[in-house]
């Protein structure tokens, strides 16, 4: 460490953290993690001692290596670096950071980029899924400014349109794990399902709460906490996940009606904080729960008509947009959302 690592800090979505090379850390999983809880300044709750910046969303990794895959530009391995644990986890998928790794892979020289917009495929490891992140590059240049703007980031920036493929079952082997629309646990009805990231659908009334609640008041909510935790640890082995009680899978949404015109409204336990707005994929998630007729988020979701639905899924501070194709029986076939990021420096980190 004392010559420093190669890496490069970048906003993606409404996240941010570290991007590095894959071969710029170190091949051995333990130490890699240990230099990763050393970076972030982990664990302590204000990562004083590193580049974190104290939270969940804030703590994160983005491990980048040229693909071997026919077809497939780079690998993406996604690493959740705890805030006041020393655990470093692959357990998940981040859409949010995913939204970075096009414009570090073209900034690395993984990906050559051409006139006017360059369509990056990439791996996403941790789930064993391929998205096509679309980065506006004129001139042949990586640009960072334009005009998108999303929820829970300031002001504006170019777009990246980005397409899952084949992300039903990513982490749990199937899009219902327990191959039901609707399943009970501790008196409340939810479903447990996995479009990119594995999440529990539950109605905010049925745990107590309005689900118009600011972040602070819920997080400030023990009884609220507790219940979430206790379905959380038994949906779990439920879905194929084993044993959560260390894990950061799966998430905890509570919906309800939406307010604001969009599909449904959600507040989202990632899992012990509430999150400033929705995770990318468990956007999808949410918006593929709510197309489910029998679900619980479906009697309460305005999810419009046609073979296309474009589904707003409003959070805490605004909404998210997920567009769904539906296949003939109407399963979803294919989602894509829109992201921005911005690179915030590239160096050494020590």
């Amino acid at each position: 460490m004392s010559d420093g690592i190669r890496a490069m800090w970048m906003r993606g979505g409404t996240s941010k953290g570290g991007y590095f090379l894959a071969s710029d850390l170190p091949q051995d999983t333990a130490e890699r993690d240990r230099l990763l809880l050393r970076i972030m300044g982990s664990p302590d709750p204000r990562q004083i001692d590193g580049l974190g910046g104290a939270d969940p969303l804030t703590s994160k990794v983005a491990v980048v290596k040229p693909s071997e895959q026919e077809g497939v530009d780079v690998d993406y391995l996604f690493l959740q670096v705890f805030v006041d644990q020393a655990i470093v986890t692959d357990a998940q998928n981040c859409g949010n950071i995913l939204a970075g790794v096009g414009p570090f892979a073209i900034e690395r020289g993984l990906v050559p980029a051409q006139d006017g917009t360059t369509d990056v495929r990439i791996f996403m490891e941790n789930t064993g899924q391929t998205a096509v992140a679309t980065i506006q590059t004129p001139g042949g240049t990586v640009t960072y400014e334009g005009e998108a703007r999303i929820d829970g980031v300031p002001g504006t920036a170019a777009p990246i349109p980005i397409a899952f493929e084949d992300t039903a079952g990513s982490s749990c082997g199937a899009l219902l794990p327990t191959g039901n629309a609707v399943d009970r646990i501790d008196g409340v009805d939810l479903t447990m399902i996995d479009n990119g990231m594995p999440c529990v659908v539950m109605r905010a009334a049925d745990l107590g709460i309005s689900g118009y609640e600011d972040r602070a008041e819920l997080e400030a909510n023990e009884d609220l906490r507790r219940k979430l935790e206790a379905i959380r640890l038994k949906a779990g082995p439920m879905m194929n996940l084993g044993d959560v009680a260390e894990k950061s899978v799966p998430k905890m949404t509570m919906v309800a009606p939406p307010r604001h015109g969009g599909a449904i409204t959600t507040r989202t336990f990632i899992p012990h904080r509430c999150h400033a707005s929705i995770g990318v994929l468990g956007a999808v998630s949410v918006a593929t729960a709510c197309l489910l007729p029998e679900g619980p988020a479906a009697d309460m979701a305005e999810t419009g008509e046609g073979a296309e639905r474009t589904l707003s899924i409003e959070h805490p501070t605004g909404e998210m947009t997920v567009v769904a194709k539906l296949d003939a029986e109407g399963g979803v076939q294919r989602t894509a959302i829109l992201r921005t990021a911005r690179k915030l420096f590239d160096g050494q980190v020590f």
